[in-house]
């Protein structure tokens, strides 16, 4: 009998990472399972129970993965002024979300980590993107608090985000018999929020 194919921790974390991706590209989370990983790969699914813990755990770095990929995606954001700058920033939110679909699924539809490296991790990466959204609104809006500003970054990227995941469900509805744009939808969103902050720091 052949002896068992030996692997070293990170070159068989780099190969299931690349095994997940190539699986993600084509097909949704839910029909992946641990042994059909481990059948990609040629190890035995204990194996990779022994590397990761559970399933779940593995997941969750196919997740941090996907939060430094998405990270990637919107760093390059040098628009001079505030409002193209966030507008840039929400349509790189969309176009990764359509490019990596089955990613982003995972990446919502499944739990994050509640303890550990794991959780940090992917506390960090998320934390650094609402930071950004942050400094944005405050560059646009001089007189917003950090409180306000903490807040605003939350409600207006969950708007952002919640049109994205309309997007991609295709569930915005039609204009004349023509599907509603994510991108349009986008800017009219930011551009109505952020009008609208000014204007009402401008009152008060």
């Amino acid at each position: 009998m052949a002896r068992p194919r030996q692997h070293a921790p990170e070159a068989l974390h780099a190969q299931v990472m690349a095994a997940c991706d190539a699986w993600l590209r084509e097909n949704p989370v839910h029909t992946l399972s641990l042994r059909a990983l481990a059948r990609e790969i040629g190890c035995a699914p204990s194996t990779l129970l022994k590397l990761y813990g559970s399933f779940n755990n593995l997941l969750q770095y196919v997740n941090i993965e996907t939060l430094n990929r998405l990270r990637g995606a919107v760093e390059g954001m040098s628009e001079a002024t505030p409002e193209p700058r966030l507008k840039a920033l929400a349509n790189a939110y969309w176009q990764f979300a359509q490019r990596d679909p089955y990613r982003w699924q995972l990446l919502f539809d499944y739990p994050l980590a509640q303890e550990g490296e794991l959780d940090q991790r992917q506390n960090t990466m998320i934390e650094a993107l609402f930071t950004r959204v942050e400094a944005t609104l405050k560059e646009h809006q001089p007189a917003l608090g950090d409180l306000e500003a903490r807040r605003m970054a939350r409600t207006l990227w969950g708007s952002v985000h919640g049109l994205v995941q309309l997007g991609l469900n295709e569930r915005l509805g039609y204009w004349q018999g023509q599907p509603l744009e994510v991108g349009e939808l986008l800017d009219q969103l930011l551009t109505t929020i952020l009008a609208g902050l000014r204007h009402t720091q401008h009152e008060a």
